[in-house]
């Protein structure tokens, strides 16, 4: 049931101290929607959560848009360009401005469902040829997980578990059943009496909130640290009657 969240986890290099920051860079501050793009570019990259947010309301859309090329899904394409824009948040020092925002922001989007779109396709087959033997047969019993990823995903579950209780009421419910129940966002604004924009920001929220909870449990190898897993192929060969 929470394996959908466990793909969340990213390995984020901001201190605890951001985490303020973090809960508001997709919402734009007073006076950013007159603003010009290139004064929020600066604002944002000396810091200001609030001018990424008015940068990232303005080419959402477009974001979307990419990203649903991609991805047939579009709760996962809307969740790609998410993790897109934090992306883009935390390289902002590496637009040097030589095309547009939006190519630049663009680029990370595609960049970032091609990610998605391997992940999902990496799969092992196996090639058999006729066996010269007609009594033997080889049959693929399972694909399955070895104990130390069972192990693994009882104390990530067990960890996701605990610090999603700790996530505020308010952040907590929207997730709970976006990201756990699977609802779709319009059904979950109305659960909850919300528009769906304000859902939305909830969501982005408290998807902040988890994974700056998370990060501290992540090592170098970033969110693939509690996620990443060995399969084992069983193979069984048999004699036919």
């Amino acid at each position: 049931m929470l394996e959908r969240l466990k793909n969340l986890v990213q390995n984020r290099k901001a201190g605890a101290e951001h985490t303020e920051q973090h809960r508001r860079v997709f919402a734009g501050g007073e006076g950013d929607a007159t603003a010009s793009e290139q004064d929020l570019i600066e604002r944002a990259r000396q810091g200001d959560p609030t001018a990424f947010g008015e940068l990232i309301k303005r080419h959402y859309n477009m974001c979307v848009k990419r990203a649903a090329s991609f991805i047939r899904n579009p709760t996962d394409a809307e969740d790609e360009v998410q993790n897109a824009c934090w992306k883009a948040f935390e390289r902002l020092a590496q637009f040097r401005g030589d095309g547009s925002f939006s190519a630049w922001l663009s680029r990370i989007v595609e960049n970032q469902c091609l990610m998605r779109i391997r992940e999902d396709r990496r799969a092992r087959f196996l090639y058999l040829d006729d066996s010269t033997d007609a009594n033997v047969r080889a049959e693929l019993i399972a694909q399955v997980p070895g104990p130390e990823d069972e192990l693994g995903d009882q104390q990530v579950e067990s960890l996701l578990q605990r610090e999603i209780s700790h996530i505020p009421p308010l952040l907590r419910n929207v997730m709970m059943l976006s990201d756990v129940e699977r609802l779709p966002m319009p059904d979950v604004a109305a659960r909850l009496g919300l528009s769906v924009p304000a859902a939305k920001s909830r969501l982005g929220r408290a998807r902040v909130e988890l994974r700056e909870r998370l990060r501290k449990y992540c090592g170098r190898r970033g969110f693939s640290t509690l996620t990443h897993k060995t399969r084992y192929g069983r193979l069984a060969y048999t004699r036919s009657a």
